[in-house]
């Protein structure tokens, strides 16, 4: 039997990416701007893919070149990708419609899992919430932004196009069939520090904090809710939320499904590094399932101490 050719694996990559013909042509023409027919040609191998077009895939797609090359050099790989959330380039955005392309497709598969454990609440779930979304922004530009002049919280905004890609990545995460949150102890205390300090130093005024705390409660109300079912209201898929005991360091995550397996770890709040490395994705998954031994499950189970949690939440929000 003929052996297949790097470029053979290439395709298959991609073909494994988007299982659907007609969809693999149509995000190939807008990644790469080709006609439909100098796209036909590639994936009949009549053409082959460019240097610089297999570059912009794979880093846009999260494609492992040692996955797809089959070289087991006993080293796991991470890749580093940078964001600028506030002024993302025409790739950035490119990059983030296809992360909520990739969860929509995640409903179709019903072993396909996220699990978060985090010191700050995650984004996809802040993105619901305007003003602690917009907070999110202010906190990322004010580290990383690098202006020479500190812009204050009313002055920092997304376009229409950013929030529009914001609202539908909150609507995608409730698409994916079992969501798990392992949440710091600590995690509103942090988040309610963090907004007061900012306030402190006149970058966000008290009608501001104000607005930021109407969301806070609206974010505890609707994550009570969720403990409460098990589950997204909108959606009914699954949600498994615990409380850790113990302090977590940074945002650990890792997404488990058939057509994308992969793990994450947020760096400065601007960086992810992540691997597609199934042995390392395995590893991960187990490491954080271990998180579980020193959490308390709040969702469903144990309604005691799901009040309690929310209830101690509400009142540092109260104290703000």
């Amino acid at each position: 039997m003929e052996s297949k050719t790097w470029h053979d694996i290439f395709l298959d990559a991609l073909h494994k990416k988007f299982p659907n013909k007609l969809q693999l042509t149509k995000e190939l023409m807008n990644l790469l701007e080709l006609e439909r027919e100098a796209t036909y040609r590639r994936l009949r191998k009549e053409v082959s893919f460019s240097t610089q077009e297999m570059a912009k895939i794979v880093t846009t797609w999260r494609i492992s070149l040692d996955e797809i090359s089959r070289i087991n050099s006993e080293q796991f790989s991470f890749q580093m990708k940078p964001m600028n959330y506030l002024k993302p380039s025409k790739e950035e955005q490119n990059f983030l419609k296809t992360v909520v392309r990739s969860l929509r497709l995640f409903q179709n598969e019903p072993t396909a899992e996220i699990m978060d454990i985090c010191n700050k609440i995650p984004h996809s779930l802040l993105s619901g919430f305007d003003y602690l979304n917009q907070f999110y922004f202010f906190k990322w530009n004010y580290f990383y932004g690098n202006d020479t002049v500190v812009t204050p919280y009313s002055e920092v905004s997304l376009s229409k196009a950013e929030k529009k890609i914001m609202a539908n990545y909150y609507k995608a995460i409730k698409h994916v069939p079992i969501s798990s949150f392992i949440w710091d102890y600590k995690i509103i205390e942090y988040l309610v520090s963090d907004i007061r300090y900012f306030h402190s130093i006149y970058l966000i005024t008290d009608t501001e904090k104000e607005l930021i705390k109407k969301d806070l409660y609206a974010l505890l109300e609707y994550m009570f809710i969720v403990a409460n079912k098990g589950c997204y209201p909108e959606t009914q898929n699954k949600v498994n939320l615990y409380i850790s005991e113990l302090n977590v360091e940074t945002n650990y995550t890792y997404t488990l499904a058939p057509q994308a397996n992969i793990c994450f770890v947020i760096v400065f709040e601007i960086y992810e590094i992540f691997s597609f490395n199934t042995e390392m994705v395995s590893n991960f998954m187990a490491w954080m399932q271990l998180k579980k031994k020193t959490s308390t499950q709040i969702s469903e189970v144990d309604e005691r101490s799901r009040i309690e949690f929310f209830k101690k939440q509400r009142e540092l929000v109260d104290h703000l």
